[in-house]
């Protein structure tokens, strides 16, 4: 079912207000806003980790224990939306304040995701390319995160307890990703270091329409 998003002027002349179901409250992104990006790499806490840093890494179901409870959120649907922006048929949009990825279609239309984005201090902007994709993918933390939790696993294989999920698609020469999510609930917040996370059903949908060398447009 298509939904509508109002056009209204901005920077060079367009920003989406996007259509949002009845149960849910509309928002506004900039698609002309910038900032300098943050070095920050994956997500921190991976699928199955049970404890805090310091402890053991315990290997099994479900993404880990958040920094505080957090409530239950509803499921964001996926949409197609009227999208009306200087971006050719193919490439990706993240709204960062907005928490939603659009994969641009033609006829001024786009699927409408919602994602996961980084926490405070962990966000960033710019425009690059989907470099390479995978299926469930294996994950090696970078340095940089094994600095801040040692006790995470060097290497993890593909598969359902992996923190990439089930499809990923590798940005630019940067260690981000747009990638999978065993816990629906984290999406729609600011949790990770820097990666793009969607549900597992999702990102596979996705995986399908994008292609290597696709642009990726990352907003605040």
């Amino acid at each position: 079912m298509k939904t509508s998003a109002t056009v209204l002027a901005a920077l060079f002349g367009a920003s989406l207000l996007a259509a949002v179901p009845a149960h849910a409250a509309s928002s506004y992104y900039d698609p002309f806003g910038a900032s300098d990006a943050e070095d920050a790499y994956g997500d921190d806490q991976p699928y199955g980790y049970q404890g805090t840093p310091g402890r053991a890494y315990q290997p099994g179901y479900g993404q880990g224990v958040q920094a505080a409870p957090q409530a239950q959120v509803q499921p964001i649907p996926r949409e197609v939306v009227a999208f009306n922006a200087p971006y050719k048929p193919g490439t990706i949009v993240v709204s960062t304040s907005e928490r939603r990825l659009y994969f641009v279609m033609p006829n001024g239309e786009a699927i409408r995701y919602g994602v996961g984005v980084g926490r405070p201090g962990f966000t960033w902007s710019g425009t690059k390319t989907i470099t390479a994709k995978r299926e469930w993918p294996s994950w090696t933390p970078p340095a940089a995160m094994l600095a801040r939790r040692p006790d995470l696993p060097r290497y993890m294989a593909g598969g359902i307890e992996n923190p990439l999920g089930a499809r990923a698609m590798y940005i630019g020469s940067t260690e981000y990703r747009i990638h999978g999510s065993n816990e629906p609930d984290t999406i729609g917040q600011a949790v990770s270091s820097g990666c793009i996370r969607m549900t597992n059903e999702d990102v596979t949908d996705l995986y399908e329409r994008v292609r290597v060398g696709a642009k990726v447009v990352v907003l605040n």
